[in-house]
């Protein structure tokens, strides 16, 4: 009896189950959800992938409590084929906008670049740079502006990947403070890699030294003062001097008669 009540449950449960599948002239009222991007957990606040080649992923992620200007980053390394795994780690000043995926000296070994935003008024962008050979991450230490470089710099920076080499580029703008304005013009720099070291490349014109807004003022003209008295002493000296010599000769001619 109990092996007969047994497959004649089971019996009546794959109806049950069957029937609940035929359903197809029926509108379903499930409502059909779109998969969300996974949101990161604390104390996680980036995450990005970065897949150099088949079998060679980089994840680069940032982290910290308690602040949301300072932190850390590390650049996790997968390299399934090898089956090696290593972590490069480092401090964060800012927040993470971008990772960028690189090969700027073109020698076949993959370079990260992590761009972050801070609340420097000097520099607003830090850019963190590591060149990976094998599992081994090389530290680059990616150039700050010059002074002439800086000038009209206030942030606003934007990064992009052009002909194999890293390009930034921001507004320029006039003046200082909160009294600065845009110029309306802006200033590229091209990088490069070179013997581990990057190399910068001004491509366009630095305009702040030359302001076509502001007015030039009209040129002075300095009426030069012509002083005629030193002539005229000249002439009156020269004049009693000719006179003494005419005189002295005709005292000279009286005397001898």
């Amino acid at each position: 009896m109990n092996r007969k009540h047994f497959f004649y449950a089971l019996l009546v449960g794959c109806f049950i189950l069957a029937a609940g599948c035929s359903g197809g002239d029926k509108p379903s009222d499930v409502t059909a959800t779109i998969p969300q991007k996974p949101s990161i957990m604390d104390p996680f606040r980036y995450h990005k992938l970065v897949e150099v080649s088949p079998g060679q992923d980089y994840d680069i992620v940032s982290w910290g409590r308690g602040s949301s200007t300072t932190g850390a980053f590390a650049i996790l390394h997968s390299d399934s084929a090898s089956a090696k795994f290593t972590t490069t780690t480092g401090d964060l000043d800012g927040t993470i906008v971008d990772v960028f995926n690189t090969d700027l000296d073109l020698d076949g070994n993959p370079e990260i670049l992590i761009q972050a935003k801070s609340k420097d008024t000097v520099n607003y962008t830090n850019i963190y740079a590591f060149e990976f050979v094998n599992s081994r991450a090389d530290k680059l230490e990616f150039p700050k502006l010059t002074k002439t470089q800086r000038e009209g710099y206030r942030g606003e920076d934007n990064f992009y990947i052009k002909d194999d080499k890293f390009i930034r580029e921001f507004p320029i703008y006039n003046g200082s403070g909160k009294n600065a304005k845009p110029s309306g013009q802006k200033r590229q720099l091209e990088y490069g890699i070179r013997d581990n070291s990057f190399t910068v490349k001004l491509l366009t014109k630095d305009s702040t030294k030359v302001n076509t807004n502001v007015q030039q003022p009209a040129p002075v003209r300095v009426h030069k003062k012509i002083n005629t008295t030193p002539i005229s002493n000249h002439h009156t000296v020269a004049k009693k001097t000719k006179k003494k010599k005419k005189h002295r000769r005709h005292r000279g001619n009286d005397d001898a008669g």
